[in-house]
């Protein structure tokens, strides 16, 4: 980080006893006014090799696609249409005075294995999926996909960075990733049933993207990826300053709970109507605004997540909301309940499973820690 940067983006210090920070990482919630983020890459983007991971969360129409192309890499136009929106989206951030840092590319063909297995990579498009901060903390994860085993080492020199900068650096236990932690029999339950997921206790995994943040209190959902020995593990780990809360909701498919149930502000709440058929009680005090159906074409290649990541937005403050382009209802809905939409082309890379919050990590928002319930 240059010092220009830093000194764009201190912070000073507070008298708040407990207020959990130090250096340039410091960030308790989803909407506090974000001063440094980490934007993802889709450079070198992979299909993983087929796996009895995928199909549960998988669009159905993608299964014999992510069968033949297991291991080779994405179309390339679809990547560059991607990338391009990437960086309409970094010189907007900049504009709005945010510090953008990027991972290091890193080969995600070239074959690994551990004693069990062998896999490749996929991309590091996601560092919301793959990396938690909360307060001056980073933690890697440890995610249930074989191919996603070494996605944190393109955020290695950040990683470095930032501890030496005074944050705090830890990873959850490293998973073996055995054959045992995956449900073989796996089957659809259909729209109708109750989710039945893939991965079983065998080990504690997580990805970062099943966990909100609002300030003391961090919303959790078992998933796909995410099993009760993870959310035990980071509730350990936390300690007392936090409590972590698990919620099941009307999805059968469940992975990451930020297309789902997003909490914008301190008092309003994003929800998926199909998915949040009765709010939390937790959030009984809050305003609920229901998500509007998603508008992307049927037409439109969706690889890796289902039309509502039009829900998947990022707060810059409590105002000011990052919103696709072409999504007029989400803009309408922003704009009513109070909200600044600022604007951005992100169909593309919506078709790698993600938007505005998967694509990035805020490593710096100008607040404190505090209860918001």
């Amino acid at each position: 980080m240059t010092s220009d940067e830093m000194n764009a983006g201190e912070v000073a210090p507070t008298s708040v006893a407990d207020q959990r920070t130090c250096g340039p990482v410091s960030s308790f919630n989803e909407w506090d006014p974000l001063e440094e983020v980490i934007v993802g890459i889709v450079d070198d983007a992979t299909f993983p090799p087929w796996h009895v991971a995928l199909p549960p969360v998988l669009p159905t129409n993608q299964h014999a696609t992510f069968r033949a192309c297991a291991g080779r890499p994405f179309p390339p136009e679809a990547v560059e249409a991607a990338r391009r929106e990437l960086a309409e989206f970094v010189r907007i951030l900049t504009g709005e005075g945010v510090v953008v840092r990027r991972p290091e590319p890193i080969p995600q063909r070239v074959e690994y294995r551990t004693l069990d297995w062998s896999s490749s990579g996929m991309y590091a498009a996601m560092p919301r999926d793959v990396l938690l901060v909360v307060g001056d903390e980073i933690i890697e994860c440890p995610t249930a996909w074989r191919s996603r085993y070494y996605e944190t080492l393109a955020y290695r020199p950040l990683l470095k960075e930032y501890f030496r900068g005074g944050c705090r650096w830890s990873a959850g236990p490293k998973p073996e990733l055995r054959d045992e932690l995956y449900d073989a029999d796996w089957s659809d339950p259909g729209a109708d049933g109750p989710a039945r997921l893939v991965i079983t206790e065998f080990e504690p995994t997580f990805d970062a993207a099943d966990f909100i943040r609002c300030g003391r209190d961090i919303i959790a959902q078992k998933s796909n990826v995410t099993n009760e020995f993870g959310i035990e593990w980071l509730r350990r780990h936390l300690g007392d300053s936090y409590t972590v809360h698990v919620f099941e909701f009307d999805d059968p498919h469940p992975m990451h709970i930020d297309a789902t149930l997003v909490p914008l502000a301190p008092g309003k709440l994003l929800v998926n109507p199909e998915r949040v058929t009765r709010v939390p009680n937790l959030f009984k005090s809050w305003d609920v605004m229901y998500a509007p159906a998603p508008m992307i074409p049927d037409a439109h290649p969706l690889y890796m997540t289902s039309k509502w990541i039009n829900m998947n937005v990022l707060m810059l403050d409590e105002e000011r909301v990052v919103v696709e382009r072409q999504d007029e209802p989400m803009i309408s809905l922003m704009k009513r309940y109070g909200f600044t939409p600022i604007l951005c082309d992100f169909r593309n890379f919506n078709s790698f499973g993600g938007s505005f919050h998967c694509a990035t990590l805020d490593v710096r928002r100008r607040g404190e820690l505090q209860s918001y319930f």
